[in-house]
């Protein structure tokens, strides 16, 4: 392999290698903007996160003393919860 021939094939392997970390940083970009919105629910979940240990505790405490009582707390809940989405998705229209 002659001295020329070397030149030309490394800079073929450093434009590949360019080429490649520019498609690595389009990955990388796409990969936090899927994961954008989860994080930003995920960090809100957290925000909360003592106040709803509380209610957690006081759920399983209920349950405890009275299961029937728990399952209709929690339907509830489901269901309020379901009718709050439902109002914030025709709110958005």
């Amino acid at each position: 392999m002659t001295r020329d021939e070397r030149t030309v094939r490394k800079a073929a392997l450093e434009a590949r290698i360019e080429q490649q970390r520019i498609d690595l940083l389009v990955a990388a970009e796409r990969w936090r903007g899927a994961g954008r919105e989860v994080d930003a629910r995920w960090r809100e979940l957290m925000r909360w996160r003592a106040a709803l240990y509380g209610v957690g505790g006081l759920l399983v405490w209920r349950g405890a003393k009275r299961p029937r009582s728990l399952l209709r707390i929690v339907r509830r809940v489901a269901a309020g919860a379901l009718l709050l989405r439902r109002a914030q998705r025709l709110l958005k229209k």
